[in-house]
């Protein structure tokens, strides 16, 4: 079970996705994986005394998510294509209340809304699966819409979770600028410039040559700037990275990436942009989805190998430029990436690298575990409470302050 004091539970009444609806007849009811304790729960060992300051962080200090994706996959990963296809995704919320988060950068499922299309990306699709979701948040009382800092810091005052609404791509907008300012209209606070495919704006990480930022890419990073959306690269080629950096008047984020100097696969970054990005002042979240933040030192995908990219990146670029998006969900993550491994081109970050292949990564399975597991390694490990304060939450709440409307 997760372990956490009680204070730190956030105020949840036991709603679970969609109950004002009918099973049956307003929507197909799927059997959904196991919130809490899918797999043998894992709680990071550490002292007594430890655990206490670990507590009392999570208490006192904002706990941040840079990149998750909080929807409870079905128990059977047979049925995800007809599930993806309905448009309705149930979000975790009991597994999210034992979590210690105080905020999620929530990224929905738009690379898989699959409503319209099997190729995911479409514009109709990505409202659709916003206004789902936006749809079942108005009836509960847990987690909030994060639209301005000041949402933020009110969810932290009332014990509840603040979800900023991001996307992990532009594709959707098509050739169309207006649509990133009806983007931001909707909630939307972070977008990515491309997922893995190339785009209008510019190459994802897929790509065998990567041309850079188009020139309607450098409308739509002047756009987000003016408008107040921050700019996400993790997805992008290494040279369509390097030129939002460039062509952004502010910081910018690596949501979820990790470091290629560890393990060589193109869904990490190297370290040229990786200082770039801390240089213009922008943060990098560490990644933990299976098999991408693997190290020589542990091939086996677990806390350990994540935390030796997050000391590498601190190290290279300082510990002011350095976060968390773990990239967690409810459910089998691995298999979901089976099921999907054409869409997001999974089999295209990991060519030509032997790994070996985890049933999860233990430690960071679920975000009911990741975080508080992480603070925890993060005491265990010496690290001051002025450093933890940045990595959890003071890094990235300094970039939305520099990129957010005031």
């Amino acid at each position: 079970m997760v372990k956490i004091n009680k204070e730190n539970i956030k105020n949840y009444n036991g709603y679970k996705s969609f109950q004002y609806l009918e099973e049956n007849k307003d929507f197909k009811q799927y059997k959904l994986a196991k919130e809490l304790n899918r797999v043998e729960p894992y709680v990071y060992p550490i002292s007594d005394a430890e655990e206490d300051e670990v507590q009392k962080i999570i208490n006192d200090e904002l706990i941040i998510s840079l990149h998750e994706h909080t929807f409870v996959t079905p128990e059977n990963l047979d049925e995800i294509m007809e599930f993806r296809r309905q448009g309705r995704d149930w979000t975790g919320y009991e597994g999210l209340s034992m979590s210690g988060l105080d905020v999620v950068f929530e990224n929905y499922m738009d690379g898989t809304a699959f409503i319209t299309s099997s190729a995911g990306w479409k514009w109709t699709d990505v409202i659709h699966d916003l206004g789902i979701r936006y749809s079942d948040f108005a009836h509960q009382d847990m987690v909030i819409r994060a639209e301005t800092v000041e949402d933020i810091y009110r969810a932290k005052k009332e014990n509840k979770i603040a979800f900023v609404t991001s996307l992990e791509s532009a594709t959707q907008i098509e050739n169309e600028i207006d649509r990133v300012d009806v983007l931001y209209g909707l909630g939307v606070r972070v977008m990515g410039i491309a997922y893995s495919e190339a785009n209008s704006l510019g190459s994802g990480l897929k790509e065998k040559n990567d041309g850079g930022l188009t020139t309607f890419g450098h409308r739509v990073v002047e756009r987000m700037n003016k408008l107040g959306m921050t700019i996400d690269v993790s997805h992008c080629g290494d040279q369509t990275a390097r030129d939002v950096i460039a062509a952004s008047t502010k910081p910018i984020f690596m949501t979820h990436v990790g470091a290629r100097a560890l393990w060589n696969i193109n869904r990490l970054m190297p370290d040229d942009v990786l200082i770039a990005c801390a240089e213009k002042g922008g943060v990098i979240g560490i990644e933990a989805a299976p098999h991408t933040t693997l190290t020589e030192k542990h091939r086996e995908h677990s806390i350990e190998s994540v935390m030796e990219h997050f000391e590498y990146v601190a190290n290279l670029v300082g510990i002011d430029h350095v976060a968390f998006g773990l990239d967690t969900l409810f459910g089998d993550h691995v298999g979901l990436h089976h099921a999907f491994a054409s869409a997001l081109s999974i089999g295209s970050s990991h060519a030509g690298v032997d790994f070996d292949e985890v049933e999860y990564v233990k430690g960071l399975e679920n975000p009911a575990e990741a975080y508080l597991n992480v603070v925890r390694w993060l005491v265990k490990h010496g690290y001051s409470r002025e450093a933890i304060r940045k990595v959890m939450g003071g890094n990235i709440m300094r970039v939305l302050k520099d990129t957010w409307v005031k």
